[in-house]
């Protein structure tokens, strides 16, 4: 108990006494404004100028050609996938460690997912050992990659950056290219994280966001799809508004589309949020700092940092147990909930997961390793006092 206690007192020492949500959201700017202007306009739905201004601001700020706002994360993911040409059958290679909305749009989309592992410093799908996996069973068949294993095409590759931290995303377009995978990033929690000079969600064809509650920033429920295409923001347009055909007043649909689009209430409350996002960022980075005080000289072990070359939102703050002290997670997590300090662990491995349990996947020892090891913590903006 000695150990569960210590931790606690440092979480304390930067989030006060008292309950303390994982991530809450911060309403200090316009959304009281611009909600009661979308309400008084009629315009509640998924037509409105909000809407609009929320598409070109965020395609501004991320530094996207094209954006298209949509209901949520996962619809975004599975619309993508569908614009970019997955078809039904075809494999699209994800990390084991994720959120369950990666692997359920990849269903919804009526692909199979395709689990592979991530690595220890990234947390993202390792380069190395997916190549590795891709070379001992993908056969190339006529300029096409088949699974040996199971006779299916290999089509899509999904990195997601996980906890706001960029994934090896530059090695993994190297790779998409030589094994002609559509990439596809989910970049639903990395909102201001960069590799290099880039943001997240840029680097192939097509990336997605979440504005979930919980998010950097939110929009209530919501999500956004960017590229740089033309064709394929305007695909995924047409396909999220029903795929109806525009007209005065007809209602003609030219193919089986979607009701995927953000609605304009939810895109007003976006308008509000993004205008705070940066510094939002900023509180998420000084907490690392904060944290990184507070948990300094502990042998039970370390806050997860941004790799050299990357920028990280930071947007949940994460402590990895020493490989030696893992077996002191729960009593942890279980210390920290019975003070009303909400903290949790990491996914648990999708490969591991009943749904998935039939679909194909690579070991995943570094998965499995971090999902014993971290723990989550409390990491909303309004913790840092004062900025």
């Amino acid at each position: 108990m000695e150990v569960a206690e210590d931790f606690i007192q440092r979480l304390r020492s930067v989030i006060g006494a008292g309950r303390q949500g994982l991530h809450e959201p911060t309403f200090n700017g316009n959304e009281k404004r611009y909600l009661e202007e979308c309400i008084d306009s009629g315009y509640v739905s998924s037509v409105g100028e909000f809407v609009n201004s929320f598409e070109h601001k965020f395609a501004d700020f991320v530094g996207a050609s094209f954006c298209v706002a949509l209901a949520n994360g996962t619809t975004a993911l599975q619309l993508a996938l569908t614009v970019g040409g997955i078809k039904p059958g075809d494999e699209v290679l994800l990390p084991a460690l994720s959120f369950v909305a990666t692997a359920s749009a990849v269903v919804h989309a009526g692909a199979v997912p395709h689990f592979v592992d991530v690595d220890a410093d990234s947390w993202g799908i390792d380069p190395s050992a997916l190549r590795r996996h891709l070379e001992a069973i993908a056969e190339s068949r006529s300029g096409i990659f088949i699974n040996k294993e199971t006779g299916r095409r290999i089509r899509g590759l999904v990195p997601m950056h996980t906890l706001g931290h960029p994934s090896r995303v530059d090695q993994l377009v190297e790779i998409a290219e030589e094994f002609d995978l559509l990439l596809v990033e989910d970049a639903a929690e990395s909102l201001g994280s960069y590799w290099g000079k880039t943001h997240t969600g840029l680097f192939g064809s097509m990336g997605v966001f979440s504005f979930n509650g919980n998010k950097t920033m939110t929009t209530g429920g919501g999500g956004a799809l960017v590229t740089a295409d033309p064709e394929l923001a305007s695909r995924a347009k047409h396909l999220s508004t029903t795929a109806r055909i525009a007209h005065q007043w007809e209602f003609d649909h030219d193919e089986v589309g979607f009701n995927f689009r953000m609605p304009n209430v939810n895109a007003a409350l976006g308008v509000a949020q993004l205008e705070q996002t940066q510094g939002f960022i900023a509180k998420h980075r000084t907490l690392f700092n904060l944290y990184q005080e507070a948990f300094s000289g502990t042998a039970l072990g370390k806050l997860k940092s941004e790799r050299e070359g990357t920028l990280s939102n930071y947007w949940l703050q994460a402590f990895e147990l020493s490989p030696g002290e893992a077996h002191f997670r729960d009593e942890i997590m279980r210390a920290c909930i019975g003070q009303d300090v909400q903290v949790r662990p990491l996914w648990k491995p999708l490969n591991g997961l009943a749904p998935y349990l039939s679909y194909p996947s690579a070991p995943t020892p570094v998965t499995e390793d971090l999902y014993a090891r971290v723990i989550c913590l409390p990491s909303s903006p309004a913790i840092v006092k004062g900025m």
